[in-house]
């Protein structure tokens, strides 16, 4: 394949969005472990999650076996307000390295809440506005999801709760306010609005908070206020489901334009971008039709795959959501401040755990100031300042580009820009003024976490 190949930015056309999610889980010989009952440790069932999540998405959460599910009109509609996202030839990036690799990017930036996230955001709103009920309850960390989940609710006349990480709420008061705007209300967490929040802090004294303090919350307010449900933005089935459209999209260009990757990366924090955008590609290894490599990207700071442990714990710090299997660092390990907010979790998704457990992906971790340099210089040779989550995958994309450079050989890398940066300016100015560092957890400071899980004997 040469340069000019393909065209700079390849976009399907309208009637060529796909018009069903895909399932993963279909073709998955291992599914991964049921989510399951903190009291009882048994697989949870239909009526157990009614209190938390909506009806339907209950449906496609605990659905291993539909290989599609089509997509709802009124999602769709909604889609095309934004959808397809472009696949985009990193021409000017390859030109910088002198790298004889082809790179490619899908773009999820090219919409009002800046990221992927609306792609599911739109469609749990939608069910539950089906459902009729008056609103929702949700975490954020960067606070792409709750901006998203914000412009969803806001979209179908839904009331939308949001709980923000309180580092992040104090970082990013320009992605407060753009949640604010679209009508939702957001509470740095953790707060003293709840039960759990006061617990919280009063555990961890000035903790800057966590994603799995800030579920807790949402959680705790949808269970006790009538006619409200909890939405989550990444790790479920049902979220890396709805996400399965930028891999749909990722490959019917590729196929378009006859573009064979060997490489797809994308950064990992609960799943949702690396799960949607490897959907396809996974789904033609499991079934034995190719072979790609497949790379998770984590931050050094919350090394969930590769330093943390494949085992039942719970989804949240205050205990009051179910278990998952997961690759995780404990429920109660409060990772550092740093500035991907999106990528601080303390564990990852079910379906990716079971696939990296298989074998079928690989992990790596790298330092916040490694992934600056690398946005750095990916805004200033390809015109977009991406956002910090999104630059672990630009940092490793231009790391295995060089090695491309280093044997010569013409690999073809795609990885996924989740969206901008233009809400993370003072991680930017942090770097741009060489007070920003780095923080890697000691095995000590893990264990911490580690201490934290129950010992099921599962």
């Amino acid at each position: 394949m040469s340069k000019m190949d393909v065209p700079y930015k390849i976009y399907l056309e309208e009637q060529e969005i796909p018009t069903s999610w895909y399932n993963v889980r279909s073709d998955m010989k291992n599914k991964p472990a049921p989510l399951i009952h903190p009291g009882t440790l048994q697989p949870l069932k239909f009526e157990d999650m009614q209190p938390i999540f909506c009806d339907e998405l209950i449906r496609q959460e605990l659905d291993n076996e539909t290989q599609f599910i089509p997509i709802p009109d009124e999602v769709m509609n909604f889609y095309k307000m934004y959808r397809p996202s472009p696949l985009v030839h990193a021409v000017f990036l390859e030109k910088a390295l002198d790298t004889p690799a082809h790179i490619f990017y899908k773009f999820e930036g090219n919409n009002t809440s800046g990221s992927h996230k609306l792609n599911s955001a739109i469609a749990q709103a939608y069910y539950a506005k089906k459902q009729g009920l008056k609103g929702v309850t949700t975490e954020t960390g960067a606070g792409q999801w709750g901006t998203a989940l914000s412009m969803a609710c806001s979209y179908f006349g839904l009331d939308c709760k949001v709980f923000m990480v309180k580092v992040s709420y104090e970082q990013k008061p320009f992605r407060r306010e753009v949640m604010r705007t679209y009508g939702a209300n957001v509470t740095p967490s953790p707060s003293m609005d709840t039960e759990i929040g006061k617990k919280i802090n009063a555990e961890h004294p000035g903790t800057t908070g966590s994603l799995g303090c800030a579920i807790s919350e949402a959680v705790e307010v949808a269970t006790s206020t009538p006619g409200y449900r909890y939405e989550l933005g990444s790790v479920l089935n049902q979220v890396l489901l709805h996400q399965s459209i930028i891999g749909l999209e990722t490959k019917a260009a590729c196929d378009k334009y006859g573009i064979k990757p060997d490489i797809i990366i994308g950064c990992a924090g609960g799943g949702s971008n690396l799960g949607g955008l490897i959907s396809s590609f996974m789904g033609e290894k499991l079934r034995g039709e190719a072979d790609y490599r497949i790379v998770a990207v984590e931050p050094a700071s919350c090394p969930s795959f590769t330093r943390g442990k494949y085992v039942y714990d719970f989804c949240d710090t205050g205990k009051v959501c179910p278990m998952a299997k997961m690759y995780t660092l404990g429920h109660d390990f409060i990772p550092s401040a740093n500035h991907a907010g999106g990528l601080r979790y303390h564990g990852m998704s079910p379906v990716l755990s079971q696939l990296y457990a298989d074998g079928l992906m690989e992990a790596v971790s790298v330092e916040q100031t490694s992934v600056f340099k690398a946005a750095e210089q990916f805004a200033r040779v390809e015109g977009i300042l991406p956002a910090p989550e999104s630059s672990h995958a630009i940092r490793v994309a231009i790391d295995e580009a060089l090695k491309c450079k280093e044997t010569g050989e013409e690999k073809v890398i795609i990885f996924g820009l989740t969206g901008t940066g233009y809400f993370d300016l003072k991680a930017y100015e942090a770097y741009n003024n060489g007070t920003m560092t780095d923080y890697i957890p000691t095995d000590e400071d893990l264990a911490k976490g580690f201490a934290s899980i129950p010992d099921l004997g599962l």
